[in-house]
Order: C-alpha cells, then structure tokens, then sequence
C-alpha cells in the first residue's frame, strides 16, 4: 500500500525545495525515469513500449477520426517506416513540419516561435537521445507545467493510416523530433485529442515556465511594436491568434487570413518607404501554406520602395506560410497576442536593472479558502492572501523606470488528467494598499478590512481561462494581493506569479508556519464536586474508564440536546483516551477525566457559540471562528486538510467531530513543541510507530 497522500504532498513539497522541478533536475512524468528504463530495454535488447500512454485508440482520443479510420490506425516505429530516420536532419526549421488532424495549431504555432531559439529548444528537446547509439524505441522531453518542470518519457510508436501520418508529420521523409514532441505533449495533455482547440499562450508557457503577457490587439498599447522588438531581440517566444468566425470552421478569408487559427510571430521590423517608417511583423501560419495576400504580402508592391538591402534580407516568395504585414494591418486582423520570455527584462528594455519575481502555490477549498470575488464581501475576506512589502528602488532602477513596476499572473491548475476535461473557473484577483494602521497585523486580514479599503489594482474582469494577468505601477509601501474566483465555495489550486522591478519581500499571509496556542476564549465554569460525581458513575472497581466506558459517558451526557445522530464512535474514544492517558494504561482515572472534561465541556460551549446559522453543525466558514475561539490559529492548509477529514460529505462539521478535532489538534502541536528544537523532529522508526500508532 502506498503512503497517504499528505506524505506525499509533504515530500513533494521538500524536493521543490531542494531544487527538483527545475529545467536542471525536472520531476519524472509518471515516475518514468529515462535513463533506466533505456538501459534496461538495451541490455534485454528489446524496444521500449509506454504502458503509461501505449499505442492504441485511447490514446488518440475521441473525435478525431471516425470508426473506419480509427480500426485501420498502425502505431509504427521510425525505423520501420525509412532505412534511415534521425531525431534531427541539419538544423531545427519552422519550415520542417505541418499540421495534421488533430486541430492543435496553438501548439505547433509556439514549436514555430520555438524554432529561434536554439536554447530553449535543447531543454524541451534533449540531444542524448537518437535512432543510432543506444536506441531502445524510447524519447524524452521536457515541459513546464503549473510551476514544475517535467521529463516526459514516450516510446516511438506512431500513428498512421497507410503508411501515412495521420497527425504532425515533417517534410523531410527520415526526421522526426516533430512528431514525437507532439506525442509527449499529447501524453502531457491524456491523448492526441485532448490537443484539440487551445490558446498558443498555453503551449508558450509549457516551453519556457517564463513571464507571459497577453493584449488584446484591439486595445494595444501605443508602444507594442516596441515592446515587441525588445522581446524579438530578447529571444521570446510570440504567438497569436485570430478571431472566431460564425462558424467553429477554420475558413479562410478572401485576404488569406484564417478564422479562428494561431500563428507564430517569428520576425520584428522597421523599414523606411516613401519617406517613412513602416513597422512590419512577420507571421507563420503552422499549416506550412497559406499566407496573407495584402499590403507587404510576398507579392505586394510595396516591396518595391524599400531599400534593396532590405528587400533582399526580409523578403522570401514562397508558399511556406510565412509572410510580413504592417502593424496596423495585423492589429486589425489578429485579436490576441502573447509574449512569453525567460527573462522579463524586455518589459521596459532595461539592462541595468533587473526583474525579480517569485511563485506561490495555493488552494481555493470549498468553504474554508473559497470566498469569491467582492461582490461576496462576508466571504472575500477567507481567500488566500499575500503580502508584499515593495521597497524604495535604486537609483539605477529609477532612471529607467516605465510606467510599470509590477505584473502579477494567476494561473489554475486543472484537476483532471485529461485537458479536454478541465472546466476552468472565472479566476481574478485584487491588489489592496495596506494603511498605517493595520501593518503590525498579523494573520488574515478580516473582513472589515475590505469593506473600507477599495483596491488599487485588479484584474479587469474575472476570465475562466488558464491564466490572467495585469500590468500595472505601484509606489512603495506594503499591499495586499487576494487571488480568487469569481463565486465563493469552488475549489480548485493556483500558481500565483508576482514580478517586480524594486525590491520586494512577499509573504503568505493566509499562513500560520507553526501552529499558535493562547488562551481559549471560553473559560470552564463547570462544578469540580459534579465532575467527581460524573466520573465516579461510569468508571470501574479501579476509579478507571477505558474507552468503551467513557464511549457512554460523552454520548449520554456531553450530546445531550445535540442534534447528533451518531454520537461519539468507539474509535474516536479510543483516540481521546490515548490522547489523555498519560500513564499509557489505555485507561484514563480521576485527574486524567477532569482534564479531558474540563476540555470538551468548553469546546462544546466554543461549537454552540459559533454555530451561528443554528443548525446543530459548523459549516467551513463557522469552523475557522470555532478552531481560533479554541485558542489556536492554523494555516490554511492546516485548516483545509481538518475540514477534509473531519467533515461530513456536506462539509459539515458535527459536535463530536469537532471536539475529536480540536483534541487531537492541541495534542500534536504540543506533541511537536515537546519534541522539537524549534526546527524539526527526529524520531527513530520505532518511535514515530510508538507516537503514531497510540494518539
């Protein structure tokens, strides 16, 4: 049997911070390790079939082909299919491939822009793999996936229909680092399928796990070619995307721009022409054919009044997709575009001073992290918040200052395997100066913070899309940021990107890093000479209760006009007593039960106090007042695994749950302060199992 998973999220959670996830050291995508399995399937001289993504029709996927076409698909090798296949013919070339059934243009658009950058594309495509040495029919590549790098391993088995390709094929017969990049990102994705239709920024983001901006072309800022000619020249990837026509078809307009379709932007450029400068950008179409046909097209006139020296270096008649246009002409044609870098230097075109930027990882849960936008203001307040402090910046960074100095991301992460699955929510976020008054705060900011502090930045609208983002200038000083979607209780994870030109330090402020105890809220006034009584009626011979004694005592006194159906289970009163039992006799006697009542008689004072909706539970939201009326302050995630596995599939919290809860919350943490050096603990095997097994 595997480790729970709270083990697993907790060793994750040490190898990130040991570096795994990097380009360096990328996490193993199924835990697939390249390197062993090709040695294994060398020395057994046999070739390497993925049970994890094999060759057949669920890993093509529904929709694609029709039944006829899917019983005569063949999965087949390169080097059955030419006498002589190489990973990469000469050099990697826009011009090598085109696209085929699957409707994944956004992907190949980005393996376009890809193309011209041979240092990206030694990471996603590593060069210690080929058909010659040590071929065992297995490749590997790398993507970046919501804030981790990942090794993706594949076999070379490929689709075709009579000897045909049926998906991405190269026009050099014997190369194939097209189609199998495609068929790891279609392994990453669940199937071939799962390809169809998507945003060119998504593939963008996967080749590079680099700062992303998008614009919408209709409202461009006045200086995007300029900011697109320090990107072109700083190596970032561009793509983009024009509209949707009526129908989902990608038709082809009288001017040979295609509806609905992605494009890479692969060239920057100014030209003078008639006296003036003309602002050109070059696009490839990633169905390898198929080219604009208007002004600064192949065959326009207006290549007739550039310089010769000019025409010669950008002008390329040819049907190969690719082709120039003014930038007016491309801002009326296109709707989106996207600008994703390694380094986001380009924003402002600085040398001297440098972005910073920092990921953050984190959860909205259904009724305890979850609080919608706010227009939800009783709840807004409960969604993960994080507070940056931003510093003056250098002198070198003033005199170079733009009109921005912060761009923050948030990107959801998808739930299911399958990327045709995922249904992504409206997702934004808030940026809120924080006042003099309330900078020695600690902890969640409440709810009245926000009923009187507007934000000063946000996110336009809230978009159910992978990602949004905003670019905007804030003065120094300490604020807010307060991702969220756009109703309360949907819960989903996020990476949340912040970049900043000054200096700046960020912290979670939704988090507790170690559990806090003070005083409860509540005191015990319950009578010492009734608690004597009480224990003398249900202990034995010995003044003792074991665990099915104290089973009656809780429910026939404590639950007394609850509203509990099941009372206090056997086994959450073998937990108490070995929670309470300080001799470890699995019996508790006379101070060991005042102690434990003393405990649940104000906890269950604490549970009524803060069941404020009346209805004998503690919903998610009660739950958080309940745990820090206790005298205990969690972090959220502490807080999201408790809601998890002490609530009802309703998310309810009953009576006996939550002083189940609070008991073995107290337990631990002071188990932990005991044991500790205020860093860590140590335990040898049999003393973890000692601790664990009896609590």
């Amino acid at each position: 049997m595997p480790p729970p998973g709270v083990c697993l999220n907790i060793m994750k959670e040490r190898y990130r911070k040991d570096g795994l996830g990097t380009p360096e050291n990328p996490e193993k995508f199924y835990q697939q390790d390249f390197e062993y399995l090709r040695q294994y399937f060398i020395i057994r001289g046999r070739t390497f079939v993925d049970e994890m993504f094999p060759p057949d029709r669920n890993s093509i996927g529904p929709g694609l082909l029709s039944p006829e076409e899917m019983e005569r698909v063949e999965w087949i090798r390169p080097t059955k299919l030419v006498q002589d296949p190489y990973l990469i013919v000469d050099d990697v070339s826009r011009f090598d491939f085109a696209q085929g059934a699957v409707g994944n243009c956004w992907f190949l658009a980005s393996i376009g822009a890809l193309t011209f950058q041979e240092h990206i594309l030694k990471l996603i495509v590593p060069l210690d793999q080929g058909f010659k040495e040590d071929y065992a029919g297995i490749f590997h590549f790398k993507f970046w996936r919501f804030g981790k790098w990942y090794d993706v391993v594949i076999d070379d088995k490929l689709p075709t229909i009579d000897g045909r390709f049926i998906f991405v094929h190269s026009k050099t017969h014997n190369e194939f680092w097209p189609a199998l990049l495609e068929k790891a990102y279609a392994k990453v994705c669940g199937s071939y399928a799962d390809m169809n239709a998507g945003n060119v920024s998504e593939a963008l983001m996967d080749f590079t796990g680099g700062v992303h901006m998008t614009f919408n072309l209709k409202e461009a800022p006045p200086d995007l070619w300029e900011l697109m000619a320090r990107a072109y020249t700083s190596k970032a990837l561009m793509g983009c995307g024009t509209p949707q026509g009526p129908t989902a078809a990608n038709t082809v307009l009288p001017n040979g721009i295609v509806e609905g379709h992605a494009y890479a932007v692969t060239g920057v450029y100014q030209v003078m022409s008639q006296g003036r400068v003309v602002k050109l950008v070059r696009l490839w179409n990633p169905w390898g054919r198929g080219e604009w046909n208007g002004a600064w097209s192949d065959q326009s006139p207006w290549w007739q009044t550039v310089s010769m020296e000019d025409r010669t270096k950008l002008l390329r008649i040819e049907n190969d997709g690719e082709f120039w246009m003014s930038m007016e002409d491309y801002c009326q044609n296109y709707e989106s575009m996207d600008i994703c870098c390694l380094c986001p230097d380009f924003l402002d075109g600085s040398s001297s001073c440098h972005w910073a930027s920092s990921f953050h990882e984190g959860r909205w849960v259904a009724g305890t992290t979850a609080g919608g936008c706010m227009n939800y203001r009783d709840t807004f307040w409960t969604n993960p918040q994080y507070r940056i402090n931003l510093h003056k910046m250098t002198e070198e960074c003033a005199e170079t200052q733009g009109p921005n100095n912060m761009l923050v991301t948030l990107m959801q992460k998808p739930d299911k395997r399958n990327r045709r699955l995922v249904s992504n929510l409206h997702i934004g976020f808030s940026v809120f100066e924080v006042p003099p008054q309330f900078q020695n705060q600690r902890g969640k900011f409440p709810a009245s913070f926000f009923y009187n502090n507007p934000p000063v930045a946000q996110t336009k609208t809230y978009l159910n899309s992978r990602e949004v983002m905003e670019f905007f200038r804030l003065k120094p000083g300490e604020y807010l940021i307060v991702p969220s979607t756009y109703k309360p209780n949907e819960t989903a994870s996020f990476l949340l990107t912040i970049l900043g030109k000054n200096e700046t330090h960020i912290e979670e402020s939704s988090s507790v890093h170690h559990v806090e105890i003070t005083k409860p809220t509540i005191t015990d006034n319950y009578d010492g000479e009734k608690k004597e009584k009480l224990f003398r009626q249900y202990s034995d011979q010995y003044e003792e209760v074991d665990a099915e004694q104290l089973q009656r005592l809780l429910n026939e006194n404590l639950l007394e006009g609850s509203s509990s159906e099941t009372g206090f289970s056997l086994d959450a009163c073998r937990s108490i007593v070995a929670m309470m039992d300080l001799s470890v006799t699995g019996r508790l006697n006379g101070p060991e039960f005042i102690r434990l009542w003393k405990r649940v008689t104000m906890y269950k004072t604490i549970f009524l106090q803060t069941d404020v909706s009346q209805t004998g539970t503690l919903s998610l939201n009660e739950l958080r007042n309940a745990v820090e009326a206790s005298g205990i302050k969690v972090s959220d995630d502490i807080l999201n695994i408790l809601a998890l596995r002490y609530g009802r599939s309703s998310g309810h919290i009953t009576l006996e749950s939550f002083i189940c809860l609070i008991l073995r919350l107290d337990c631990m943490a002071k188990t932990f302060k005991q044991m500790s050096d205020d860093k860590g603990i140590y335990l040898r095997e049999n003393e973890w199992l000692y601790l664990t097994m009896y609590s």
